[in-house]
């Protein structure tokens, strides 16, 4: 995927998944036109992995390119 095109999104929901999401936090959110079509989003949670998990436990942000900058570089370390 293409830097420029990265996608953000706010977790207000972790039902069950306390351990692999916080609520508040932000999340990169990968394309997955499947899972979309089934009410899901595809995020990169905090075992640094990326899975489903149902679209409405988020809220899309679109972030400053500076803070986006400094959040990438946080993950690649």
């Amino acid at each position: 995927m293409n830097e420029h095109q990265r996608h953000f999104a706010v977790c207000v929901r972790n039902e069950g998944h306390e351990e692999s999401l916080e609520v508040r936090k932000i999340y990169e959110v990968l394309n997955d036109s499947l899972g979309d079509s089934h009410g899901m989003i595809r995020v990169i949670d905090e075992e640094g992995e990326d899975y489903l998990y149902p679209k409405r436990w988020f809220v899309p942000i679109e972030l400053p390119r500076n803070l986006e900058e400094v959040i990438l570089e946080l993950v690649q370390h």
